[in-house]
C-alpha cells in the first residue's frame, strides 16, 4: 500500500456584492471572495492537498491566472480535472480534511451540501471529506471581513 498525505492552503481577498462561493456551494452572503477563479478557497486548498500528495505541484502551475480560459471558472471543474491528475497517476482519495477561517456568514448549515459536492467529485463517501469552520475572533483580515482562508489536508493511496 502506497498511502501519501497532502496539504494546502488558500487565501483571497472579500469583498461586498460578490458572489461568495466555499466547497462548490453558493453562500448568502454580503461578501464574496475575489479571484481569477470563482475564488473557492476551500476547493482551491484540497486541489492543492491533492496535487501535493500526488507529488504534481499546485493549482496555480496547472490553472494559471494568467490564462484567460480560466475567468471565472467553476472551482468544482478544477478539482475534477486535479481529481483525474491524480488517478492517471494511479491514485484514489481516502479522505478529506478541511478547516475554513471565515467570520460571517456561518458555514455549518451548508456543510453537508459542500460535503455532498466535494465527495461526488472525489468518488468518496461524504463521511470521508470533514468540513470544519471557524473565526478569527473579529481580530486581523479574516476577523474583519477582509479575507477568508482554508486549510486541507488529504491522504491518497495508490
Amino acid at each position: 500500500m502506497n498511502i501519501r498525505i497532502g496539504y494546502g492552503i488558500d487565501v483571497h481577498r472579500l469583498e461586498k456584492r460578490i458572489p461568495l462561493f466555499i466547497g462548490g456551494v453558493r453562500l448568502d452572503s454580503e461578501h464574496g471572495a475575489v479571484g481569477h477563479s470563482d475564488a473557492d478557497v476551500l476547493l482551491h486548498a484540497i486541489c492543492d492537498a491533492l496535487l501535493g500528495a500526488a507529488n504534481l505541484r499546485d493549482i496555480g502551475h496547472h490553472f494559471s491566472d494568467k490564462d484567460p480560459k480560466y475567468k471565472g471558472i467553476d472551482s468544482k471543474i478544477l478539482l475534477k480535472e486535479v481529481f483525474l491528475l491524480i488517478k492517471e497517476k494511479g491514485y484514489s482519495v481516502i479522505n478529506i480534511d478541511s478547516t475554513i477561517i471565515l467570520e460571517s456568514p456561518k458555514v455549518n448549515p451548508y456543510i453537508p451540501r459542500m460535503q455532498k459536492e466535494i465527495a461526488k467529485i472525489l468518488k468518496i463517501e461524504e463521511d470521508a471529506v470533514s468540513i470544519k469552520a471557524t473565526t478569527h475572533e473579529e481580530v486581523d483580515s479574516f476577523g474583519e471581513m477582509r479575507a477568508i482562508k482554508a486549510y486541507a489536508a488529504c491522504l491518497i493511496n495508490k
